[in-house]
């Protein structure tokens, strides 16, 4: 069934603080003011070996007031929920606006904020997908789960050693604007993860396989039965890690490529989900990933990839991290094209960037960790679309002569433009004409992001399409993280350059 918002978030004085902030506002002068409230509650849960090693379970409360007066922008958070304090956040938010614009006057600029427009959406309640509230789970129900899945591993011949980890996170919002939006939301989220490790006793070498399971805007449900075989998973992943330990190095050269949702959802992430945010295109933002080689003037025209290549940002998709009802400047969550058949056809948005560039609306990409910090442009679920009749992975392989099949994310390295790279993963399986031959150690595939995606000449159909991501994508400064998901199928890439982990340490 649906839940509702918390009674206990409900019970604070959200809507009597936003009125005396956003008053104060306008009293002063804003041309436009917000005011948002955030609770966020996380916990985390730490094993090594079947014993606890670590726990906490944390609580952020607070809110946060943004303006814009004289055409610039001001902002200031408080903690004391009484409706003086509010104005008095007010006060600050907009005298930080008056010093920005002498600043920025003296620096001879005369670029003013100006927001585009998005329509009111008064007393709006939305709720992500989720059946159990994780933390209506016992923690030592959520201990005893992890250290039985740890002592399964710990008991399969070969594991030497065995970790796991679980974050939880449930995220209140309540947001109020001068235009009369008024916004109440609820996230639930959380990232289950093991990790089993081999050590050889004789040569002391050693190496580790875990889980690919990914992060889901789930409740308790995803480690019960609901979304994931975890009993698959745990089943498969000692002798998946023998296998890996006696495996040889792989020989550097041209490969194909079959490359599986649970690696290819952070090749996404970093050379199409950071590119595509515009305001690292503009050059407006560098921090953490740089800026992009996608720059606004090839709108339209960049050759992304092969013609099979859509792209969509997604602020609505089921269980997605980065899915919300409504953003952190009031815009209703929604879903877009950035790649269409291969070509750059849009951008990730706020309400400032897009009214900069000439877009009528934002697609709702702003958002702020933390009621201490302000909102800014942050990545919407951006996902690569299954072929309608797409193949499935078998199918992709089978077509294959000498080729390298790729599952699970491990390392990676992209330069500040989000275009030359090089990942690694979790397991590497050699493809012989059209069959899996065992695995192989030490490979990352390197290229370009246009030469990647332009090399990509098979999809995967829906079933083969899988929801990945991660809790910890970082931004701005000061620095905030992000929870953010990126579909994907299983996709075939041709003539993709393997380099050989070990030889190039070694250079």
């Amino acid at each position: 069934m649906p839940h509702s918002i918390d009674e206990s978030f409900l019970a604070l004085p959200l809507r009597t603080l936003a009125d005396a902030a956003l008053a104060r506002a306008r009293a002063l002068g804003a041309e436009h003011a917000d005011f948002r409230f955030e609770r966020v509650r996380s916990a985390a849960w730490r094993l090594r070996d079947a014993r606890l090693a670590g726990s906490s379970d944390t609580t952020d409360l607070g809110y946060a007031v943004r303006v814009v007066h004289g055409g610039s922008w001001g902002f200031a958070s408080g903690v004391d929920l009484t409706p003086d304090a509010a104005a008095a956040v007010a006060d600050r938010a907009v005298a930080m606006a008056k010093l920005s614009a002498e600043v920025i006057t003296a620096a001879g600029s005369d670029e003013r904020v100006e927001l585009a427009d998005e329509p009111v959406h008064a007393d709006r309640t939305w709720v992500s997908s989720y059946e159990t509230d994780p933390f209506d789970v016992s923690d030592t129900e959520k201990r005893e789960l992890l250290a039985e899945w740890s002592s399964r591993l710990l008991a399969a011949d070969g594991v030497a050693h065995a970790d796991a980890s679980l974050l939880t996170v449930r995220e209140n919002k309540f947001y109020a604007d001068t235009a009369g939006t008024t916004t109440t939301q609820q996230r639930v989220r959380l990232h289950p993860q093991l990790t089993a490790v081999a050590v050889d006793p004789e040569s002391g070498e050693f190496d580790s396989m875990r889980t690919i399971a990914p992060p889901v805007g789930r409740g308790w449900e995803y480690l019960t039965g609901t979304g994931w075989d975890w009993d698959a998973e745990l089943d498969r992943l000692p002798s998946l890690l023998a296998e890996k330990m006696r495996a040889p190095s792989v020989e550097a050269g041209a490969y194909d490529l079959v490359v599986d949702p649970s690696n290819l959802w952070l090749t996404i992430h970093e050379s199409i989900g950071h590119a595509t945010e515009l305001d690292r295109a503009l050059g407006y933002e560098a921090a953490y990933a740089g800026t992009s080689f996608a720059t606004f003037d090839r709108l339209g025209e960049l050759r992304y990839g092969s013609e099979l290549m859509n792209v969509t940002g997604d602020r609505t998709a089921e269980h997605g991290l980065s899915t919300v009802g409504y953003d952190d400047e009031g815009v209703a969550g929604q879903s877009w094209d950035l790649v269409r058949d291969g070509v750059l056809v849009g951008y990730q948005l706020d309400r400032r960037i897009a009214k900069l560039t000439g877009f009528e609306r934002s697609n709702g990409c702003a958002y702020a960790d933390s009621p201490g910090h302000v909102p800014v442009q942050r990545m919407a679920n951006v996902s690569l679309r299954p072929a309608p009749d797409g193949p499935s992975t078998e199918e992709m392989i089978s077509g294959v002569e000498r080729g390298i099949y790729v599952v699970g994310d491990r390392s990676w390295s992209i330069d500040m433009q989000r275009y030359n790279f090089q990942f690694t993963g979790q397991r590497f399986f050699r493809i012989e004409n059209g069959r899996l031959a065992g695995q192989l150690r030490d490979v990352a595939y390197q290229a370009t992001t246009t030469d990647f995606w332009g090399s990509m000449t098979a999809v995967g159909g829906p079933q083969t399409y899988v929801l990945g991501g991660a809790f910890n994508c970082g931004k701005a400064q000061p620095g905030q993280v992000a929870a953010v998901s990126h579909g994907c199928p299983s996709a075939l890439f041709r003539g993709v350059n393997i380099l050989n982990t070990t030889q190039e340490a070694g250079r």
